[in-house]
Order: C-alpha cells, then sequence, then structure tokens
C-alpha cells in the first residue's frame, strides 16, 4: 500500500529550523590523472516507471525519488563513468521500512551490472543514510545508467536522494582542480600537530568561530565562475579581500594583504548577487561568515585547503518565494516582517528591522579537489552527522548572514542575477594556514562558541 507524501508545511518548518540552526552556531598543482566525482540527482530520470518526487526535509536536498518499490526503475543518460580504475559508488537513501537492493546496470534494465547497493531502515522516509560500494570493472566514458529497485517484500520500501559516481580514471575533466596532495598533507600535519586550547567553564558549547566583514566593493566579475574575464558577470557584491575581480587567484589574494573582514589574518573572497530597489544599488551594511559544524562529532572537521573555493544556491534558480519559502529573505530586528512585497517575493520590514538573508554552505568534500566543473560537485551537504562515501572529508559548515540597511517597500526588490531565488554565494578560501587551523581546532573540534578573533 502506498504511504502519503510527507506535507509541504512540515518540509518547510524543517528546513528553516536546520537553516536557522546552522546560523547559531595551496598551491594549485596542474591536472593530473586523479578521481573525477559524478553526483546525478534522482528527479533528473530521462524515464522512469513507478517514481514519484517529493521535497526532501532537510537543507539542500532538493528533490528526491519516492514511493520505491520493487521492479520500479529509472533511466539516467549521459552518465560519465570517467575511464578505466577503481569506481566508488554511492546512493542516498532513506528507508522507513524493508529492506532490498538498487541495482545499477548499463544499457538497458537488463543490461551488464554495474554496482549494487543494498538498502535497510534507515528510521524514516526522510532520514537519510548515504551508501557505497566500489567498482573494479565498469564500463567508460558517458553511459545510460538504470536504477532497478528489487525489493524483498512487497510495498514501497526506499526513497533515493542522489547516486555518485568517483572514478579513479585516466585524466582530470575538464574544470577539475586537483589539490596539490603534498601541500595538503602537510597542512593537515600543521593542523594536527595543534595543541587545543583550554575551553574555560561558562563558554558556550556550540561549535562556531566567525569572520565579521563590512562591504567592500562591487564588480561585474565572476573569478571562480568566469576567471579571467571582467565584466562578464551580473553585477556582485563583494566582501573581504579588497583586490578580488575577475583576475583573483590563490596566489594574488595571498598578496594582497587589506580585507574588509575581522580578522585581519581572513584573505579569502566572498561574494553575492548584488541587491537592488529599482535601478538603486542596495548594498549590504555587512556580512558575518559563520564557520561551523553539523556533524554528530564536530571533532572530524578539518580545515578548508589553501585555495579551496565552492559556491551555494543557483543564479538559474527563477521562482517565486512566497511567505514561509525555505531559505528566503526575512526581516531581522524589532517589529520584524510587517508585510510582503506586490509580487509576495520579497518581506516588507518594520521601520527598525532590516532585510536579512542567511546562506548555507555543502560541508562535506572529497578531498581530491578545490573546485569542480559546477564548483558544487567536489562537495555535498551532511544529512545524516557524518562525511562519507564519495564526500569522507568534514569541512567547516559555511553560512553567509548578510544584513541590508533597508527595510524594503510593496515595490520589492531584484537580484542582478534575478528574482529572490537565485541568490547564490561563493567562497574562495585565503585564510592563513596556522589562523584558520587554530580556530577550527579550538572552537570547531572542541564545540566551544568563538568570537571573530578565534578566542572563547
Amino acid at each position: 500500500m502506498r504511504r502519503h507524501p510527507v506535507p509541504l508545511y512540515t518540509l518547510m518548518v524543517n528546513a528553516l529550523a536546520v537553516v536557522l540552526a546552522a546560523a547559531l552556531s595551496l598551491t594549485v598543482s596542474a591536472p593530473q590523472a586523479q578521481a573525477a566525482t559524478v553526483t546525478v540527482q534522482a528527479e533528473s530520470y530521462a524515464a522512469q516507471s513507478g517514481v514519484a518526487l517529493e521535497a526532501t526535509a532537510d537543507t539542500g536536498g532538493g528533490q528526491n525519488a519516492a514511493f520505491l518499490a520493487d521492479g520500479d526503475w529509472m533511466r539516467f543518460d549521459n552518465v560519465d563513468l570517467g575511464g578505466t580504475g577503481r569506481l566508488t559508488v554511492s546512493a542516498r537513501t532513506a528507508s522507513a521500512v524493508g529492506t532490498g537492493t538498487v541495482e545499477l546496470r548499463t544499457a538497458g534494465l537488463s543490461g551488464p551490472l554495474l554496482a549494487v547497493i543494498p538498502v535497510s531502515p534507515t528510521g524514516g522516509w526522510q532520514n537519510w543514510s548515504t551508501r557505497t560500494t566500489e567498482v573494479t570493472t565498469h564500463p567508460t566514458g558517458a553511459q545510460t545508467v538504470f536504477a532497478v529497485l528489487r525489493g524483498a517484500a512487497p510495498g514501497d520500501f526506499v526513497n533515493i536522494n542522489w547516486f555518485s559516481f568517483a572514478g579513479e580514471g585516466d585524466g582530470a575533466a575538464a574544470g577539475w582542480v586537483p589539490v596539490d596532495q603534498a601541500q595538503w598533507n602537510a597542512q593537515l600535519a600543521q593542523f594536527r600537530a595543534m595543541t587545543p586550547a583550554a575551553v574555560p567553564a561558562g563558554v558556550v558549547r556550540v561549535p562556531e568561530f566567525n569572520a565579521t566583514c563590512t562591504y567592500s566593493h562591487s564588480k561585474p566579475d565572476d573569478p571562480i565562475v568566469l576567471p579571467g574575464l571582467p565584466g562578464a558577470s551580473h553585477m556582485h557584491s563583494f566582501f573581504g579581500n579588497k583586490s578580488t575581480d575577475a583576475f583573483s587567484t590563490t596566489q594574488s589574494l595571498r598578496a594582497h594583504t587589506p580585507t574588509s573582514c575581522t580578522p585581519a589574518d581572513d584573505l579569502s573572497a566572498y561574494w553575492i548577487p548584488t541587491l537592488y530597489q529599482g535601478d538603486t544599488a542596495i548594498e549590504p551594511e555587512g556580512m558575518i561568515v559563520y564557520y561551523g559544524s553539523r556533524l554528530t562529532d564536530p571533532a572530524a572537521t578539518v580545515p578548508f585547503p589553501q585555495g579551496f573555493r565552492m559556491i551555494a544556491g543557483s543564479a538559474k534558480t527563477q521562482t517565486p518565494t512566497p511567505a514561509g519559502s525555505p531559505g528566503q529573505f526575512w526581516c531581522a530586528g524589532e517589529g520584524g516582517e510587517i508585510g510582503r512585497s506586490a509580487d509576495g517575493n520579497w518581506p516588507v520590514c518594520a521601520p527598525k528591522a532590516h532585510l536579512t538573508h542567511q546562506l548555507v554552505f555543502p560541508d562535506c568534500w572529497d578531498g581530491k579537489n578545490l573546485d569542480s566543473p559546477d564548483h558544487k560537485s567536489h562537495v555535498a551537504f551532511t544529512y545524516d552527522g557524518k562525511c562519507s562515501g564519495a564526500y569522507p572529508v568534514a569541512i567547516p559548515n559555511l553560512s553567509f548572514v548578510t544584513s541590508y540597511p533597508t527595510s524594503g517597500g510593496t515595490g520589492g526588490f531584484r537580484l542582478a542575477s534575478g528574482m529572490a531565488s537565485s541568490i547564490h554565494g561563493d567562497f574562495f578560501n585565503a585564510w592563513d594556514n596556522a589562523a584558520l587551523g587554530h580556530r577550527v581546532r579550538d572552537c570547531i573540534n572542541q564545540k566551544a562558541k568563538c568570537s571573530a578573533a578565534g578566542t572563547f
């Protein structure tokens, strides 16, 4: 018997709770033969049988393929399995009852078996766990992959959020930026040799420190998405390193010391699309960049490698954001929200409240790449309190909390990238290694709330 989808209101409340909880809280070598990770969202199938879609109940989860029973299947076209060599295949699954497997086959429903991923109860239809298996021999390059469900008993037995394929192929795909392993190992050794500072009595036990930043400058540049192409992007508002432009690199950021952030040891670049009211740019009064952890054991967290970069959100998302939408803009301060814009997508704040937004970044890393072609595939969100599978390395959970000096109005706003839903943020790490390492060791690993100075 089919179960009922999770109510949309419940999904929104759960997602908002996760987002708010998060707020409380190297030099690159030349491309070389190395692993490339391809993530395939379950809802991106080209064909299916017996599959329905629903929203996941956690931040960043998007949609999942739901109500999956024995004999159901999905087809995914042009899945790049890379070159020859070992392939790590993972699936993010959730199950309240029952057991079974997900058979991944190539070419057809009864084609060659690529991998078998076991399914067992995870404690609920929205309690997610990543299951992984290793494949030693597999077809290479772009393949048609079928996911075939095999349940041990009649009825629904699993939901699937995504699959990932991490290969040790014979060449890095364009856009993958491998970490210099020698330098990363040296950074890790320095970090692990640090003696944690003693945590005084009375300190709030939340794994967190922050960089407190003011607005720096605006440019139609994006050194992550459009490097070396000045003026090719929509307008961005930059924080942190004051030299950031289309030509910024790890070396240039580390060489330019002025920053709009406290502490001065953080020379990283942070940016978001510029906000407009009509044709007038509304530049933020400030941004707090929280570095925290959502892990069950935050002691597993390590610093970002030098030169690491990633993006959260998407400029391509152009959908309405009425009141109650996850990830929406909100009003902080006395009086809070008193209304909505005429199109319903923006809050109108009380006179003493300001427009605010929080953007949460992924917190698990593949441990191999400083960047990826879409600037997202080398990272993932933790959904079960740990980092595993294709993303085994726990990194700080970054969160941009941005405040604007405006209460808004019924006319609403627009972003340089479009609608409110297109909000996104970019992070290019250029911290001093020792300064970042001590903060991760003292504050995050020990689950202790620290200031921007890295002190309790």
